[in-house]
């Protein structure tokens, strides 16, 4: 281990949750480090399932299946977070996108790796679970603010269930629902100016069709040791931080149906003194949110890694 190179009191980890996974994902870190390959077969050995494979392989459709899909992402993020920290890079800060928010609590030490894992396994089961009971929609609706979205969701509520999921960006709002009415309200939302995205998801993610997971993921995270957290993390439901491991458990047990504020979580970390902000994790999704999120001239440095190669990028860029 090296000493730490970056000035951990302005950093913030950022994990990725559903819609970031593609096949080929860890290849590098996986070839090359054993820790890399302890996480994965720890992560295998808890869900059950081929994860390594389906990361490295695909087929696509099997490893976006909701159940494999979640100790997938997650075990990518946490061997991500390993290869980071290994390099000496650390961070006072952490949050994670929807799914992602249980790679942030571990990078904070609220829960172990195991349990980490045992906890999205099944949060994937009783997701999908819902989304085949309840079959639903999602979209993104741009160029309208969350203001303006709440007020079209109100106004489609008489077609069918609709709801804001996810507060992406100030112009980026995720809408959730049935198929009527996510369709009635991206339809208002093209009236008013906005553009609706449908998005390639299988379930209504953080709307009242997936609620039903709620009390029994509950009753799962009873029997899970939550701890205090190392540093500051921000949470999806709140936009705020938490330090008693109690109120965590009850926040978390809300999010599978509550709205994502990342919007509000972004500003409130740039307001606590964040510079330096590092998504941990396949893909660049946050990253992208993050330029439509700081306000203009912040400065701040922006930064992704899942690969040796974009974490060389990163170390370079820390240590200037």
């Amino acid at each position: 281990m090296t000493n730490y190179v970056n000035d951990a009191a302005k950093t913030a980890f950022l994990f990725p949750g559903q819609g970031s996974q593609f096949v080929g994902m860890g290849r590098d870190f996986l070839e090359q480090s054993d820790d890399a390959r302890r996480l994965m077969r720890l992560a295998e050995e808890i869900s059950g399932f081929p994860l390594a494979r389906l990361c490295l392989e695909g087929p696509m459709e099997e490893l976006t299946r909701t159940l494999h899909l979640q100790p997938a992402m997650t075990v990518l993020n946490l061997i991500c977070l390993q290869a980071v920290r290994q390099a000496g890079i650390n961070a006072a800060f952490f949050a994670g996108h929807s799914l992602g928010e249980y790679s942030a609590l571990a990078a904070a030490g609220v829960l172990s790796p195991e349990d980490t894992l045992r906890l999205v396994t099944e949060r994937g089961r009783l997701m999908e679970r819902e989304s085949a009971a309840h079959p639903g929609a999602m979209s993104a609706i741009l160029k309208l603010t969350i203001d303006q979205v709440r007020e079209i969701v109100a106004a489609a509520a008489t077609k069918g269930v609709v709801v804001a999921a996810n507060h992406n960006s100030e112009m980026q709002v995720v809408i959730s629902g049935d198929a009527a009415g996510v369709e009635a309200a991206a339809a208002l939302a093209g009236q008013q100016g906005g553009k609706a995205v449908a998005l390639p998801v299988s379930g209504a993610w953080h709307s009242p069709l997936v609620a039903g997971a709620v009390p029994d993921f509950a009753r799962v995270m009873e029997q899970t040791i939550f701890h205090a957290p190392q540093g500051e993390i921000m949470f999806n439901v709140t936009a705020a931080t938490e330090t008693d491991p109690v109120a965590i458990r009850a926040i978390m047990s809300r999010q599978i149906a509550a709205m994502v504020k990342w919007h509000d979580t972004i500003l409130a970390m740039h307001r606590q003194g964040v510079t330096t902000f590092i998504e941990v994790g396949p893909k660049n999704v946050l990253t992208g949110l993050l330029k439509k999120i700081l306000p203009k001239g912040h400065g701040c440095l922006c930064l992704q890694v899942e690969d040796a190669a974009s974490l060389k990028a990163c170390l370079e860029t820390v240590q200037r």
